[in-house]
């Protein structure tokens, strides 16, 4: 089963993703907080393997409850739900490492599908966003401070090719076409990117890319 939390201010909204969610044989919501305030403790005693993240809360906002629980020993993945498709406070969460987000009026089967890729250690972020939160980074991200990373010398040649095609926001189909290699090829090449490069998404690897000057 995956475990699943929820986590959002709003009773409604919280109560529709737990029908939603446990309409799949395989998910559970182990758990519920209103406020991300609440975040850590909740984790600690629901022991989830997603997080279901409201990024917009009173007391604590989902950016900060991300970072919170990014530090924990063992941390839960973290899918942020938002109602804006595009959103500073989102790409700021991406940054912190959390592995995706969802807008709130996605389909409920979609919901289910996102959180099964989610919890196999995938990242949920389509590739049109992706192209937009990369293009909000090339427009208001500083200059990189202290070089570029010198993990980028221990990619092989084609997982720095697969890493210039995601930078460009390309999904694991249009990175195989372009690359002549099957879509579970590309997958392996990107869990090796996150691996050697120490980043949970792809919007991160594709920064890091912008700023090792990797893209046009």
């Amino acid at each position: 089963m995956i475990r699943t939390l929820v986590i959002d201010d709003e009773a409604l909204v919280r109560a529709g993703l737990r029908m939603i969610l446990e309409s799949a044989d395989d998910v559970t919501v182990v758990g519920e907080a209103e406020d991300g305030a609440d975040a850590v403790e909740a984790v600690r005693r629901c022991q989830p393997d997603v997080v279901l993240m409201d990024i917009r809360m009173p007391r604590l906002d989902g950016l900060a409850a991300t970072v919170a629980l990014r530090q924990l020993p063992d941390p839960p993945r973290i899918v942020i739900l938002t109602t804006f498709d595009i959103d500073d406070h989102v790409f700021r969460a991406l940054q912190a490492g959390a592995d995706g987000f969802l807008l709130k009026d996605t389909p409920p089967l979609d919901l289910v599908q996102a959180v099964h890729v989610i919890a196999t250690g995938d990242s949920m972020l389509s590739p049109s966003i992706t192209r937009r939160l990369i293009d909000h980074v090339a427009e208001t991200a500083p200059p990189p401070a202290g070089g570029t990373d010198p993990r980028l010398d221990d990619l092989s040649a084609r997982e720095r090719e697969v890493l210039v095609e995601l930078a460009t926001g390309a999904s694991n189909a249009e990175i195989g076409a372009t690359l002549f290699m099957s879509e579970a090829t590309v997958k392996a090449h990107i869990s090796h990117l996150f691996t050697k490069l120490g980043r949970t998404n792809r919007v991160q690897l594709a920064i890091l890319a912008h700023d090792a000057g990797l893209t046009a």
